[in-house]
């Protein structure tokens, strides 16, 4: 057992100096170690040099432990097992964190308070103590507790050096976390800048946030693409794997209202909607440019677990987490439009050629003025134009008139003639598949409606899309919805549809050959193109203008006809 002469530092001539260099070593091992039980041994061992006790007890609350050092080892290691045991709430160390204030006993056995812990301290040989709170001027970090087995051992001096020792250890406690947070924000911010498949990203941010915070479980939910419903994306657990599922109805709360929850352990044990039990809970939304992203969330085993200062690092976090799923959802925005572009492109450079020198109508009879006052009519009205006309009159020009007037010229225009495509395929060519739909489906396919979203589709020969596939393309008319094949997800599209014919659609009706109920929708606005036959006055223009093209194609000069 120490005595006077042999362990304070003024009886072994210690200067105040000595002392400080103690604490300078302290403070600096704080700063270094991540490991709490690791660094509270070794503490312990310097604040030997510089403090006299027989037992230090050390409260972190972040932790949630209390854990005891004993210079000397006991007979009955059940006795120092009993003062371990000693529940957080009934222990000095708690009481000193809680209010803020320090507790001498000068005798223990004198004492009434805390009743249990005076008891198995004083089988132990504990005559006196010190405790002191751990804290800053901005947050409460723990509390410290020296005890020796002397009467009376801490003198009104030894008091005001403890509270210097207990000030110094709070900063560097306080210097020490801030460094980590820091450290776990950039860890954050480089793992997204490394990686773009977002739930393996996140799976690797909520498990470092987890073995951060010493949390029992950390988890991010977001809202399924297919359905819209929020699901849990990527959750860490203390002890098992969670599975991805829908979350739970407070979740969807935060995710409603873009409001924080925090809720204790006795309220979420109360709510009988609550999924997870006996944990304490902090939900945060995560919203980037007031759009409610996602949420994440925090859960833990403790009682009382979350202060301000954890929540305000909480709020931190979950928007480095906003950003983390905005920039991921905006990549893969941006590579289904590069997609999809490549797939215009695609489709585009293979017509190109055949469109390209018939941009123009031609021609200035009364037939073709009265067809062009009909397309300055419907054009801007986005409605269903079904065009007429013999093979040859140029109904795709006409559907192109239709799209350049329209408000959806800066959008694709997309033509699919019906008559040219084999029956088993059409569907694919309007729809488009998945890979391995059927046979030969090696490559995902996007569909020609999905391509002429916010466009136009003009479709040549409508009368020859075969029956069975006629209620598909009546369900993109009404619902402007469809499913590729081979796939259940449902996809939206923003298409007009122009449509062109030379059968009498009404007669195929009659003879049950073609829907009548596609039938009406298609013949909202008909369009009849007259034929060259009808407007005999607009040949001379027509033959100057390809003559014209032919000069400019082969380089000739053409003087007459």
């Amino acid at each position: 057992m120490p005595t006077p002469n042999d362990s304070q530092p003024n009886a072994r001539g210690e200067s105040f100096a000595s002392r400080y260099e103690a604490l300078a070593r302290i403070a600096e091992l704080i700063r270094c170690h991540s490991e709490e039980n690791a660094l509270f041994q070794t503490c312990a061992t310097e604040l030997h040099q510089v403090v006299a006790f027989d037992g230090l007890s050390w409260l972190d609350p972040a932790a949630n432990w209390v854990q005891w050092h004993f210079l000397e080892p006991y007979d009955s290691a059940l006795e120092a097992l009993a003062v371990r045991d000693i529940p957080k709430e009934e222990t000095i160390a708690w009481w000193v964190y809680q209010n803020q204030q320090s507790v001498v006993f000068r005798s223990v056995d004198r004492e009434t308070s805390f009743p249990l812990a005076v008891e198995r301290l004083s089988k132990l040989g504990f005559r006196s103590l010190c405790a002191l709170p751990l804290s800053t001027a901005h947050r409460k970090l723990g509390s410290l507790v020296f005890a020796s087995h002397l009467d009376d051992a801490y003198s009104r001096q030894d008091q005001q050096f403890l509270s210097v020792v207990a000030n110094q250890i709070a900063v560097a406690m306080d210097d020490a976390r801030a460094q980590a947070r820091l450290r776990l924000l950039l860890d954050i911010t480089n793992r997204i800048v490394t990686k773009l498949e977002l739930r393996e990203l996140l799976r690797e941010i909520v498990a470092s946030i987890r073995h951060f915070t010493q949390c029992d479980t950390v988890g991010v939910a977001l809202p399924d693409p297919e359905d819209g419903e929020l699901r849990r994306y990527a959750v860490d657990h203390s002890e098992y794997e969670m599975s991805v599922g829908p979350a739970s109805e407070r979740t969807k709360t935060v995710f409603r209202t873009g409001k924080p929850l925090i809720a204790t352990k006795e309220e979420v044990t109360a709510d009988p909607q609550g999924a997870l039990v006996n944990l304490s809970l902090c939900l945060y939304p995560l919203i980037v440019h007031e759009r409610v992203l996602g949420v994440f969330g925090f859960g833990t085993l403790r009682e009382n677990a979350f202060t301000e200062d954890d929540l305000s690092f909480f709020s931190q976090v979950a928007n480095q987490i906003a950003l983390t799923v905005e920039n991921s959802l905006a990549y893969g925005q941006v590579s289904e439009l590069k997609d999809k572009l490549a797939q215009e492109n695609v489709y585009l450079e293979s017509e190109i050629r055949s469109e390209l020198y018939f941009e123009e109508i031609v021609g200035n009879s009364e037939p073709l003025r009265r067809v062009l006052e009909d397309i300055e009519t419907v054009a801007p009205a986005d409605s269903t134009v079904l065009i007429y006309g013999e093979t040859g009159t140029g109904k795709e020009l006409i559907a192109r008139a239709l799209h350049n007037l329209s408000s959806r010229k800066s959008n694709a225009f997309v033509k699919l003639n019906c008559a040219a495509i084999p029956t088993g395929l059409l569907e694919s060519e309007l729809f488009g598949h998945e890979k391995g739909a059927f046979t030969g489906a090696i490559t995902q396919r996007v569909g020609r409606f999905e391509l002429a979203n916010r466009g136009t589709i003009f479709l040549d020969e409508v009368g020859e899309i075969p029956l069975e596939l006629q209620p598909k393309l009546l369900r993109v008319l009404q619902e402007r919805e469809f499913e590729r094949l081979g796939s259940t997800r449902t996809i939206r599209s923003d298409a007009r549809l122009i449509a062109a014919t030379n059968r009498d659609l009404k007669i195929m009706v009659e003879e049950q050959r073609f829907r009548p109920d596609l039938y009406y929708r298609l013949n909202v606005f008909p369009i009849r193109v007259p034929s060259l036959r009808e407007r005999k006055e607009d040949i001379p223009q027509l033959v100057r203008h390809f003559v014209k093209e032919f000069s400019r194609r082969n380089q000739r000069v053409i003087d007459t006809i």
